[in-house]
């Protein structure tokens, strides 16, 4: 299933349509409509056309500005409205951590989390998805772009891992999806994004000297995260329900129109 879904994309091979997974009430996600992708900058020629055939009309970047300014601009095909939603804390140590040991800088200041270790540092980020306010504004406003969309959206963050998987096991959670088809989509990423992870591991490794099980943490989706995220979720909302309700700020109407627009009947 998981390839029959991949957008085949060479410069981003996390790129794939959420269309084909099926909910718990045996409705299934509407095909060609909504894709979760990585960065699109590294996309061949050939690429933007694959891109360019699916007719988007509507593009959602969730990466913070000083991302977007460090890496090579998307490449995209002429037609989608670009919306820019950061879900990003530039002030949080946890961040600036991660970015650290992507970059391969020194992490003296960063000594407390370095004894916490990289997974520690990873689940309080998922933690903040849930918890921080400008987080839950930020993923309220996307899946309300989501759900108002005139035609084929795509969303991604960097990665295309950890904001872009939290987006989407939300969205499938609002559709119906239960928890063991969430996990198995963002999973999914370490099977797609494997060889592109292990050549970032290596090519880390050798030029920075960052040893992999601290990359490791930071380049894979691991269940625990999403369990981090879904135990916030029920410590402060009681569930998903309630966090869409409550933390996102989503009503009634607006959650029926998202299963309209991206169920099958």
């Amino acid at each position: 299933m998981g390839n029959l879904r991949s957008l085949g994309l060479s410069g981003a091979p996390n790129a794939r349509d959420l269309g084909g997974l099926v909910t718990s009430d045996g409705r299934t996600v509407r095909p060609g409509l909504v894709f979760r992708a990585p960065a699109l900058g590294r996309l061949t020629d050939e690429d933007v056309s694959s891109l360019d055939r699916l007719g988007l009309t509507d593009l959602l970047d969730l990466r913070h500005g000083s991302e977007i300014d460090t890496a090579p601009p998307d490449r995209l095909p002429a037609g989608p409205a670009v919306a820019h939603i950061p879900i990003f804390d530039p002030a949080h140590p946890v961040f600036t951590y991660v970015s650290a040991v992507l970059l391969g800088q020194e992490l003296d200041r960063y000594a407390d989390l370095v004894v916490e270790g990289t997974p520690g540092a990873i689940l309080a980020i998922y933690r903040w998805f849930v918890e921080a306010p400008a987080a839950r504004t930020a993923f309220g406003t996307a899946l309300r772009r989501i759900a108002a969309a005139s035609g084929p959206l795509l969303y991604h963050c960097s990665a295309g891992k950890d904001r872009t998987g939290w987006l989407t096991a939300v969205l499938l959670g609002a559709l119906g999806a239960d928890r063991a088809t969430i996990v198995d989509d963002y999973v999914l990423t370490n099977e797609v994004a494997g060889p592109a992870m292990a050549h970032t591991m290596e090519l880390l490794n050798a030029r920075r000297g960052v040893p992999r099980e601290l990359l490791w943490p930071v380049l894979a989706a691991e269940p625990a995260y999403l369990d981090e995220a879904f135990g916030a979720v029920e410590e402060r909302y009681g569930g998903l329900d309630g966090y869409l309700r409550d933390g996102l700020g989503l009503d009634d109407d607006e959650l029926a129109a998202l299963r309209r627009r991206l169920l099958t009947t």
